[in-house]
């Protein structure tokens, strides 16, 4: 039997605008850098208000990271520097490696009654290939397989393996494991994570226990205060988990299900230089960046 987690820190989303003016909710961002190293940024953008969206993220530039969108609901319509085109639908993720630099809009849209849900994270690359070329992978949704365990927990597995089968995004150079885990009531769910890995989960809906032991006070929770003396390991919506060391993962449900993205990475252990949409290793890369951006000269690989 492999060592459980314990809860390390839990992270409410908060309220935030970004792009144009899009509303949305994050769980963590530049404040709480390296504690989340591989990653550095989930925001979770869910309304059935088109005002809180429709400005979109216009044209802007990203370098040195891998941004990976996963939607839920309406569609999101991309486009580059590069001339490639698409539209993310519901059950689809996007996993864009900015690498050398590349220059894109998102402009998010509802569905037929104005809804739309998703996430976008950010992960960290390496020094050695923060210049790397720029690449997509459009992951359509039947391309990701869902499995049911005997539990009844459903698992789709965008990136990762869980008993025997593979998510399709391989190959990325942080190692990470990305899985939308259904759990069903009066239940419990085990998963094997990777010694030294990052691992934390995000609750999109529901509630429940993501530490075995169930003690309320053994780790810290950001965003409350002095005077706040109600703890509860009883975890709900917009709640991010980070989870401490060890090789497994518990979670258990009472009379609800949970869902959660489940996601853990390879450590980088490197200097984060990091301003806006760019994140390099030394503030001189950062300047250069934004000099080149400015010059024209952003682009390096075609």
């Amino acid at each position: 039997m492999g060592r459980i987690r314990k809860i390390k820190k839990i992270l409410k989303s908060r309220p935030t605008i970004e792009g144009a003016g899009v509303h949305l909710k994050r769980a963590f961002g530049y404040a709480h850098i390296p504690q989340l190293d591989p990653f550095l940024l989930l925001d979770d953008f869910h309304s059935n208000n088109p005002e809180d969206y429709i400005k979109g993220f216009p044209w802007h530039p990203h370098r040195g990271i891998e941004t990976i969108t996963y939607l839920l609901s309406g569609e999101v319509e991309h486009g580059d520097s590069m001339g490639n085109k698409g539209v993310i639908h519901p059950g689809d993720v996007q996993w864009m490696t900015a690498g050398s630099g590349i220059i894109h809009q998102e402009m998010p849209k509802g569905d037929k009654k104005g809804a739309l849900w998703g996430f976008q994270l950010w992960a960290n690359l390496p020094a050695s290939q923060k210049m790397m070329p720029p690449r997509y992978r459009d992951v359509k949704k039947e391309t990701i397989p869902e499995i049911t365990l005997d539990s009844g927990t459903r698992i789709k597995i965008i990136s990762g393996t869980v008993h025997g089968t593979q998510g399709p995004v391989r190959d990325i150079v942080i190692d990470p494991e990305y899985l939308d885990v259904i759990v069903s009531s009066n239940s419990a769910f085990t998963h094997p994570v990777k010694t030294g890995h990052t691992v934390m989960a995000y609750i999109i809906e529901g509630e429940g226990y993501f530490d075995k032991g169930k003690d309320s006070y053994a780790y810290d929770v950001e965003g409350t205060n002095y005077f706040d003396f109600k703890r509860d390991c009883f975890m709900n919506a917009e709640s991010l988990i980070l989870f401490d060391e060890g090789d497994e993962v518990h979670i258990t449900t009472t009379n609800n299900s949970v869902r959660f993205l489940l996601i853990s990475g390879k450590p980088l252990r490197e200097p984060i230089a990091w301003y806006g949409p760019i994140v390099m290793n030394t503030q001189e890369e950062l300047k250069i960046a934004f000099e080149e951006y400015q010059n024209g000269t952003f682009i390096k690989h075609k």
